[in-house]
């Protein structure tokens, strides 16, 4: 009897031994790799570039006045519309007192020459009357009376214009008022009632009193890089993304291409232009960033796979097929085309039914899949 517990014991011990070795040699046995399958499918290629920059009316003009002063009225303030030729602004005139003490003094001059040539004028037209002296002596008479009249006339414009800024023949022509020069909307008014204000002159641009501009004619303003301004021309379509209004996307033209480039950080950068096509009812604020979608070629219900399952030796391009045994794949030499960096056009070698080998599995996403489909 104990001959037979100890055989059994033996057996047993023998057993449980090659079963930890079964265990241990199926545990470390290398499970074979799962890769994800994709199929080829037909869609539209798009290759564009992206070019950063703002959207601004094409006309920004500052309006600056023509004499200096203190701004005695605003008549405007930012939002407003204005006409071509609508004051905007009044200046009251602070003469300067030499030249004012120097027009009082023409003033009184002309106004002792005046009187001295009237009285002259008017001895001489009675004596000319009289027949006493000659057409001639009355004729200078009346040159100098005119003359003393018209200098008179001219000292007291002077003044008029140092203390004033207008004449009271010519009120509508005044200087000091300040008239946009375009028709538009209001987009600044930098100054106050009160502030002093220089005039535009040859040494100095001026004081802005406000910054007018058509809203109705906006134009996108952006840079791109240097290796993508060589596919770009002018005429071309751009779909513009304003970062302020994620609804809508707005239609643009290329019109103009920098013919020279700026350096910026590292990069030579080249300045756009392109003309928004607003639409009725569109309205877009001055300065807003935007970027511009530049479509530089389209292929249009292609046979397309995703651009990462292609690989590539020495200068050719290949993808993995699946033969006919699951998980067994091969190797295909492809001809490719468009792409637009997510997906690439495929126009030889690779059939729309085909299956095309993809990314590794992880074994432990596989097994969480199969558990939750069990």
């Amino acid at each position: 009897m104990k001959k037979v517990f100890r055989i059994l014991g033996i057996v047993i011990l023998i057993g449980a031994f090659g079963g930890t070795l079964f265990f241990l040699y199926n545990k470390s046995k290398k499970k074979p790799d799962v890769f994800e399958t994709k199929q080829p499918f037909v869609s539209d290629v798009i290759k564009k570039t992206v070019a950063t920059g703002s959207v601004v009316p094409r006309f920004e003009i500052d309006i600056k006045p023509q004499v200096s002063g203190i701004i005695d009225e605003l008549f405007v303030e930012a939002g407003d519309k204005v006409e071509k030729d609508q004051v905007v602004a009044r200046i009251k005139i602070i003469p300067d007192m030499v030249t004012l003490n120097s027009a009082e003094t023409r003033l009184n001059r002309a106004k002792i020459n005046f009187e001295d040539a009237k009285n002259d004028f008017e001895r001489q037209q009675g004596l000319f009357d009289k027949n006493v002296i000659s057409y001639e002596e009355y004729k200078n008479a009346k040159v100098a009376y005119d003359s003393a009249k018209e200098e008179l006339t001219a000292a007291e414009n002077n003044l008029e214009l140092i203390k004033n800024g207008v004449t009271k023949k010519a009120e509508t022509t005044t200087n000091t008022l300040v008239r946009s020069t375009i028709t538009g909307t209001v987009l600044d008014v930098p100054v106050k009632v009160g502030n002093s204000v220089i005039q535009s002159n040859t040494f100095n641009d001026g004081t802005t009193i406000a910054t007018v501009a058509n809203m109705n004619d906006m134009i996108f303003e952006g840079k791109v890089d240097e290796t993508e301004v060589g596919k770009i021309n002018s005429g071309m379509p751009i779909e513009l993304e304003i970062g302020a209004i994620e609804k809508e996307k707005f239609i643009a033209e290329l019109e103009y291409i920098s013919p020279k480039g700026v350096e910026e950080n590292g990069a030579i950068q080249f300045e756009i232009k392109a003309s928004v096509q607003l639409m009725e009812g569109q309205f877009i604020r001055s300065g807003y960033s935007a970027n511009a979608n530049i479509v530089l070629d389209k292929k249009d219900s292609v046979l397309v796979i995703p651009e990462g399952l292609l690989k590539f030796e020495n200068d050719s391009s290949f993808v993995e097929v699946q033969t006919a045994t699951e998980q067994q794949f091969e190797k295909r030499f492809v001809q490719t085309g468009l792409s637009d960096g997510i997906h690439i056009e495929i126009t030889a070698g690779l059939k729309k039914d085909e299956k095309v080998k993809g990314e590794k599995i992880d074994p432990k996403k596989l097994k969480e899949e199969k558990t939750n489909q069990g």
